[in-house]
This record gives C-alpha cells, structure tokens and sequence, in this order.
C-alpha cells in the first residue's frame, strides 16, 4: 500500500548550476526550447503541489527571483557537478522531502511528481527507457543530506552511490524518455 507524501511536505528543487560549456557557457537554465525558457518550462510542467521552489544556480539569482523560486548556489567550490547543486538544494530545504529534477530534460512526464510521491516513505528514483535517472528522484531530506555530504567528502561526485546507500525504490516510467538538452541540437529537435 502506498502512502501519498501531503504537499506541504515537499520543495520542489530544480537543478540549474552547471556550466553548460556544451552550450559555450550559455544560462541553460535561460536556454529558449520550444517557445519557452527550460527555468519555466519545468515550472510549468510540475505544477505548484509544493510546499516552496528551490533553484541550483551558481549566477543570475534575481532573474529566478523573479519566477518566485528561491535561488541557492553550490557549497561546494569548482564546481564538481550535479551532487553539489543537490547538496546545495538539501541545505536550504525546509520540508522533510525534496523532488530534484534538472532543469534541461526534453521530456516531462503528467504523472512524474504524482508517481514518484506516491512511492512512499522511503522516497523513490525515476527510471526511464534509458535507465536509472538519479537526478530525478524524491529525497527524503534529513538522510540525503547526510549521504550526499559523504559522498561529497569521499570526492564521489555521482549521485548513484547515493541512491544505492539511501536504497531508493525505483519507479518505472516504462516507454518514457525524459532525455536531456545539452547541445544547440538538442534544442532544435
């Protein structure tokens, strides 16, 4: 029997920090695909069944303002990848879970935020048809922050070590592709 995790126990947490040196440094985050900035785009396409919005960001913090989404940047210096941005998102969420979701992913599925809430108490990490999506997961907040920050202190910069050690249930989003857009390509198609 699945438990369904109340709105008011969640932050939505959008990973936006990275160089994006694919894009010759470009705010991907800011990066216009069909007819919209993806900072938006992924707004839109979660809905607002979230307690507060949490952006990873390393610059442009007035600019997510803006949005109404709370801007964080990385704890972490040198920018070592998408574990400091969560690691970032955990330190400054204040509810006991936190949906991570990048921000450059060509597809978002209706029913991702319901599905994943839905998995439980022990949080959940999506799966695709390309495999295993760790940057798109439900953490539960108070023992992510532990794992990532040893994980970080170990100099692993992987977000799978972690969802191995929280022992994440996996839910299948079979048939899906969520993808990601990171050269001026991806964003033609």
């Amino acid at each position: 029997m699945s438990i369904m995790i109340a709105d008011a126990d969640v932050t939505l947490g959008i990973l936006a920090g990275g160089l994006a040196t694919r894009l010759d440094g470009d705010d991907k985050a800011w990066s216009i695909y069909r007819g919209e900035p993806l900072i938006e785009r992924t707004l839109h396409a979660l809905g607002d069944a979230f307690a507060t919005w949490l952006v990873s960001a390393n610059d442009g913090f007035a600019r997510y303002a803006g949005l109404g989404v709370r801007p964080v940047g990385d704890r972490v210096q040198g920018f070592p990848g998408p574990l400091a941005g969560l690691d970032a998102l955990l330190a400054f969420c204040e509810t006991p879970w936190l949906l991570s979701v990048p921000v450059d992913l060509r597809t978002i599925p209706h029913d991702l935020v319901a599905r994943l809430r839905a998995a439980g108490e022990g949080g959940a990490v999506a799966q695709d048809a390309s495999g295993l999506q760790p940057l798109i997961a439900l953490w539960p907040v108070e023992r992510a922050r532990i794992a990532v920050s040893q994980a970080l202190a170990a100099g692993e910069y992987a977000a799978h070590r972690v969802i191995a050690q929280l022992d994440l249930p996996v839910v299948r989003f079979d048939g899906a592709d969520f993808g990601n857009l990171n050269t001026p390509d991806d964003f033609l198609a």
